[in-house]
């Protein structure tokens, strides 16, 4: 079983059905190999004095540090995103908005299909992220004709995030096989007629799907569902490798992960808001 988020699929931590479990990982719910009991979170357990002085790519990821890069991660976008919404001059507007969602989306390709995961470039992907948002979000304000929404959205995403984990983990959501593949194909092809309509509309062809009418909404929408659902898969995905005692390095693709979902949700959730609101 694969998360549909290719960041995670790179990786056998996340897919322990289809792998070996990593050195140090015990069963789940069963003592350790030194005969320590399983770690936080139900991560594999290792001795304390063993697992504090061991290298960070050697000993077993916890949720911990899947929060922390994650925290550290969303925070570079949130600085880039302010940064570029206040310093940007008119002038450059359309090529740094451009610039940065072209350098997110070839960075989001390299980590993607990476198979060891690079922070420097988690980083440089955050920033690039940020810019293309911090441009993004200053547009949507302003044809709105009020910057509190962008708060909105914010608050949106997080109560979003908060409400699907806390589903997952209360509510003891079983992640299939079936409920995954039918998660895949239909972001697959969400993020395919998006594609298709970014193309066309560089030869004029106006469909609405990009834009703030009906057909915008529906798709925001659309584009929102399946990031909570990819959220779900992704939480379970993080759980699965924790469980499994992968390397603590793999934080980082987890990170990244989350944060290209989280940031998908507040993309959709800010377009919904605006449309709902109107323009001045």
């Amino acid at each position: 079983m694969q998360s549909s988020n290719p960041v995670l699929n790179r990786s056998s931590a996340f897919a322990p059905g289809q792998g070996q479990a990593y050195p140090g990982a015990a069963p789940y719910g069963q003592p350790g190999p030194y005969g320590q009991q399983p770690g936080q979170y139900g991560g594999p357990g290792m001795p304390p004095q063993q697992y504090q002085g061991a290298p960070a790519g050697s000993r077993p990821m916890t949720m911990d540090d899947v929060i922390v890069r994650t925290a550290a991660t969303l925070g570079v976008v949130a600085v880039v995103a302010a940064i570029a919404w206040n310093m940007i001059p008119v002038s450059l507007v359309t090529p740094a908005f451009l610039g940065g969602a072209l350098l997110a989306f070839v960075l989001a390709m390299v980590l993607s299909f990476s198979r060891r995961i690079n922070p420097a470039l988690v980083m440089v992907f955050a920033a690039a992220e940020g810019v293309f948002l911090g441009i993004g979000s200053k547009f949507i304000a302003n044809w709105v004709g009020d910057s509190g929404i962008i708060v909105q959205a914010v608050l949106a995403t997080m109560v979003t995030a908060g409400l699907t984990l806390a589903t997952y983990k209360y509510f003891a959501i079983k992640v299939t096989p079936r409920f995954t593949k039918m998660v895949i194909i239909a972001t697959m092809g969400f993020a395919g007629v998006i594609l298709i309509n970014f193309v066309a509309s560089l030869f004029g062809f106006n469909s609405g799907i990009g834009g703030f009418g009906p057909m915008g909404l529906l798709f925001a929408a659309i584009g929102a569902g399946l990031a909570v659902f990819n959220l779900i898969l992704d939480f379970d995905m993080i759980e699965q490798g924790v469980k499994h005692g992968a390397p603590q390095s793999e934080a980082w693709r987890a990170a990244f992960g989350l944060t290209v979902t989280l940031v998908w949700l507040y993309w959709n959730l800010l377009r919904i808001l605006a449309i709902l609101r109107g323009g001045d």
